[in-house]
């Protein structure tokens, strides 16, 4: 919360090149289906949350903008090309998975239905495992080291070293 109990949330891209941060309530969350948004995402569908009327400010530098359509433009990361905006005349939208705290918001509705693809709604059903069960045959996996941006604000980024 911030000085006046209004809610804060921060978040930003993979690689930590663009980071925001987001001061008030904020608006209506959902999953969008239409193709314009299975493209921006490279993705089934987009989630997305608006900021509109919230305070919504670039802490570590900003997006690069694409003009999607007439009325729309996609914000993203230029450097790592993580989605982060879908800005059109009512307002800014935020993609809900740059959030760092992302489980807290729960979309509400889905749009674009029209394009929706016939598997979504059974992905669900499918088998899961956790990332490390496939260690066997994926032995990459046990030396891994991770470059992307901690979900929290950091000083500085990235760290000076990287092996």
């Amino acid at each position: 919360m911030s000085l006046d109990n209004r809610p804060v949330y921060t978040g930003g891209c993979q690689c930590g090149a663009v980071r925001f941060r987001v001061e008030g309530a904020l608006g209506d969350a959902s999953v969008c289906h239409c193709r314009m948004c299975q493209k921006a995402s490279g993705n089934f569908y987009l989630p997305l949350v608006s900021v509109r009327g919230a305070k919504l400010d670039w802490t570590r530098g900003a997006p690069k903008r694409f003009r999607s359509s007439s009325a729309a433009w996609r914000g993203f990361c230029a450097d790592c090309g993580t989605p982060l905006t879908f800005e059109a005349p009512d307002g800014i939208a935020l993609a809900i998975a740059a959030f760092d705290h992302a489980e807290e918001i729960a979309p509400t509705i889905q749009w674009g239905t029209e394009a929706k693809l016939p598997y979504v709604d059974h992905i669900h059903e499918l088998p899961g495992e956790d990332t490390m069960a496939d260690i066997s045959s994926s032995s990459y996996l046990a030396d891994l080291v991770s470059y992307q941006h901690p979900d929290h604000d950091t000083e500085q980024w990235p760290p000076e070293e990287r092996s």
